[in-house]
Order: C-alpha cells, then structure tokens, then sequence
C-alpha cells in the first residue's frame, strides 16, 4: 500500500490553505497513495508561539462549512485523509487531528501531551486531549496519531500497537534544526512497537521560526522506508507491506513479551 505525507506550508488565509491542500492531495493520489496525512496544525500560521488571546477565533469545528470542503478532498482523491487543527468543541479547545475515510468523518484524535516551552506555548490554548489513544479502522488498515510531542512519550504509541494499530501518523511542527533528534525518536518508535510510524513536518519561515521539513515514514525494523524529504511543499511517498509488520512482531516478540504486572510504578 502506498501512503503519503504532505509537508505544506500555512497561510494567513485559511481558505487558501485548503485549497493547496486539496490540490497535493489530488497529486499525492494519482501516485496511488490511499491515505494523506498533513502536519501540525497546518490549516493556520503557527500561533502557538507566543500568548495571545486573538488568535482563538481560528479554531474550527468538524461541523463546520471548512470541513465540508475538507470531507470533499478526501472524497475526490478516494482516500483517507488526516487533518491537524486546531478544534473547538464545547467551550474548550484541543489541538486535534480529524481522520476522514472518503469523505466520512471517522473520528477526531486530540493531543494528549502539551508543552510550555519558548515558541511553544501549547498549554495557555489547548487543553489536554479526551479521547484517549483510538485505533480508527479506516478502508486502508487500523491507523493511530500520535501529534509532535506526544512522540517522545513512548507510553502512546505502545498503547496503539497494543490496540492493533498497523500505522502511526506523526504529524510534526518542529524547528531549529532538531530533525536528528526526532529520527532517532521515530525510528526507535516504530521498532520498539514494530508498526510503521510516518512523521509528517510542517515547512515555511513564520514569524522569524523556521520550520524545516524533512518528513519521513519509518518500518517496523526501526529502518526508513521512504525518501527523506527537503525542506520545501513535497508529497512525500511511502510504499508498505503488512507482512513487514507481521515478521517483525514474531521476529523481535516486543509485545508478547511484555510484563504488566512489572509495570505499576510507570502511573504511580
């Protein structure tokens, strides 16, 4: 099966955005991808840097008229799409990732882990997700999210491997360079659960941060399986056999193995 991330830079004008996404998506599907994933909050420039009250009113709903023409992009490329925003819902606001099966709303995973460090001000606008970590049964396989720094607490993606998940969407908004870090991350990720794991990162200079690109889907082994990408708009391309993950998880038998009974202290 073949997948695709789409590293694509924000715009001041929301709608806009979504109309460049739509025409990746259409790109990303002539190539044969049958699921699309997007980065980080892509729908809007990158607010979280600094506090600021005026920037609530970019938060969507998913019963909103935006996500109408966003069902109908999943509806045109006959694919599952991913979609990072920023959600508001019953008062309170999440940084989200909405999962759409040819059009069909699945369902909405919010992020569970938030920083609070320079650039970063996540905790003064979202708050922690509710949803748990869901495996969504899409018509290409059981997928997870796990968004940006949710990726350096190991505990989420384990629960997803746990729960049959054959797939973690990464969408990523990182900066300053870090990109070695985040390999190094994802790649210990995927082999310590044996799932493929896609990290897709936003692009684009904003507001004096430079975010830099470089996505990349990585194997149940621990080993990248697609071309990394540069540090511009790119569709980038993975091609994935579950039989890999099959092979990894009775080669390496992580989660056989595992003891929970040995485990308590980790929620002390």
């Amino acid at each position: 099966m073949r997948i695709a991330g789409i590293q694509i830079s924000a715009n001041a004008d929301m709608d806009r955005t979504i109309e460049r996404a739509a025409e990746m998506a259409g790109l990303a599907a002539e190539k044969g991808a049958k699921i699309i994933c997007y980065p980080e909050l892509f729908l809007t420039p990158w607010f979280p840097l600094k506090e600021e009250k005026t920037f609530f009113p970019l938060a969507e709903n998913v019963t909103g008229k935006r996500f109408g023409r966003i069902r109908e992009i999943s509806r045109a490329a006959e694919a599952v799409v991913i979609i990072p925003f920023f959600e508001t819902r019953n008062g309170s606001y999440y940084n989200s990732a909405a999962v759409i099966d040819h059009g069909e709303l699945l369902g909405v995973y919010r992020k569970v882990h938030l920083p609070n460090i320079p650039l970063y001000r996540e905790q003064f606008y979202f708050s922690p997700g509710d949803t748990g970590f869901p495996v969504f049964e899409t018509s290409q396989g059981k997928i997870g999210i796990q968004i940006c720094w949710d990726n350096l607490f190991p505990e989420g993606s384990r629960i997803l491997a746990l729960k049959g998940a054959e797939i973690i969407f990464a969408p990523t908004a990182a900066s300053q360079q870090t990109h070695s870090l985040w390999e190094h991350a994802i790649s210990a990720n995927a082999f310590a659960n044996n799932v493929f794991i896609f990290r897709v990162n936003r692009v684009g200079r904003e507001d004096g941060l430079s975010f830099y690109g470089r996505s990349f889907c990585a194997g149940p082994w621990g080993e990248m399986v697609s071309e990394l990408a540069g540090g511009k708009e790119a569709i980038v391309l993975a091609d994935i056999d579950p039989k890999e993950r099959a092979e990894a998880l009775e080669t390496w038998g992580f989660l056989k193995n595992r003891r929970p009974g040995e485990y308590g202290e980790l929620v002390k």
